[in-house]
């Protein structure tokens, strides 16, 4: 593979247009169009639809064509970004190949506009296997960051036939989770365990900066806060966080990101504010208010196998962190609590607040400075480099 010039395509895991920014796939090819044309595949629809939803259902149909109709556009970031028309039909054989044939054609049509040809092909959502595997390319890279086929709604076995036909057909699959690396690492041609990053200028030196969001700015100090999508039926312990606050009356509970399940219970209480979801670079001068942060997981298979990039912002941020249990916190036992039930959660809440001090913020920013996106794209870079 050439070092400086080489063409991606990534069939991306989020949509561009209104996910975090944060997320690895988006990082890397931030990266990754510095050397060469680059372009960004929205998330390909792979939930079944789910019309009991009721309006969220419909705001979620809204929000996809929206993006499908944005068309071709450059992004911010320096990469291409379209979003291809499909269909939630995975589970149906005849239309799943007629779907598989349609998303061939838009995405031959795009790389034809762009003037790509034999790219770096980098598969981040398990639903464009058929196009990626077939597609002309000089290498493949399958990133297996989540266990999507764990994710709600989706056909399970289906999942697992496109996890499958990736690690056999790519030629680098690169791991975020040690679990997951040791479990699957043999299911693979050849693996890479590269870790997320971190913008750690854009985190460590928010403090710096003197501005104050307006909707934090006034409210009641100490703040434990959160920042991600509040899906309380996957991730989020909504219930524990509930029990929280209840039990730290004398604390704001500040949770940042979009509400993606019911949590009307949750924002009932007079001590927890829901600021909605922020742009990426707000996120970091919301996160510099928080004097505990809070990563309250559910215990679930997704979890463990998932590796939350928000661990390395906190610490970037240098703010204390309080956190439900997963593998991944094995590397990180001197700069984190963790605790299992609602009362650790809330003791470690307490102890993580009179423990602070300058050189535990320090000790914290100092664990993640090396964990820049410009070193992970580098270290995959030169993975690809040795495997010509």
């Amino acid at each position: 593979m050439n070092k400086d010039k080489t063409p991606v395509v990534c069939f991306g895991g989020e949509d561009w247009w209104y996910h975090n920014r944060g997320h690895i796939d988006f990082q890397l090819m931030k990266r990754f169009a510095q050397r060469d044309t680059t372009l960004y595949i929205n998330s390909i629809v792979m939930q079944k639809p789910k019309l009991s939803q009721g309006k969220r259902f419909w705001e979620k149909v809204k929000r996809k064509l929206k993006s499908i109709m944005t068309g071709l556009k450059m992004s911010d970031a320096g990469f291409w970004v379209y979003s291809p028309f499909s269909l939630p039909v995975h589970h149906i054989p005849g239309a799943r190949t007629l779907n598989e044939w349609c998303l061939r054609l838009q995405i031959f049509w795009v790389q034809r506009k762009l003037g790509i040809k034999n790219p770096l092909v980098w598969v981040a959502c398990p639903a464009a296997a058929e196009v990626a595997v077939k597609m002309p390319k000089e290498k493949l890279v399958y990133q297996r960051t989540d266990v999507y086929e764990l994710y709600p709604n989706v056909d399970i076995d289906q999942v697992k036939y496109y996890d499958k036909t990736l690690k056999d057909h790519a030629d680098i699959t690169v791991f975020v989770n040690q679990k997951l690396y040791g479990e699957e690492e043999d299911q693979c041609k050849t693996t890479c365990y590269l870790d997320h990053g971190v913008d750690f200028d854009l985190f460590s030196q928010a403090e710096k900066d003197s501005y104050i969001p307006e909707d934090i700015k006034d409210i009641p100090k100490p703040i434990v806060g959160f920042f991600g999508s509040i899906n309380g039926n996957n991730t989020v312990d909504v219930e524990l966080i509930e029990e929280v606050a209840d039990t730290l009356k004398d604390m704001s509970i500040v949770l940042i990101g979009k509400q993606a399940s019911d949590c009307s219970k949750l924002f009932a209480r007079d001590n927890v504010y829901w600021l909605g979801q922020k742009d990426y670079p707000e996120i970091p001068h919301y996160g510099k208010c928080f004097d505990v942060a809070i990563m309250p997981w559910r215990q679930n298979e997704w979890i463990q196998g998932c590796n939350p990039i928000k661990l390395k912002e906190y610490l970037a941020l240098g703010k204390p962190i309080v956190t439900t249990p997963f593998t991944e916190l094995q590397y990180y036992p001197d700069v984190v609590y963790q605790a299992k039930t609602p009362q650790e959660f809330s003791d470690a809440i307490r102890q993580g607040l009179d423990e602070d001090c300058p050189e535990k913020i320090q000790q914290r920013k100092n664990r993640v400075q090396p964990y820049t996106w410009d070193a992970k794209a580098q270290h995959i870079l030169d993975q690809l480099n040795q495997h010509n």
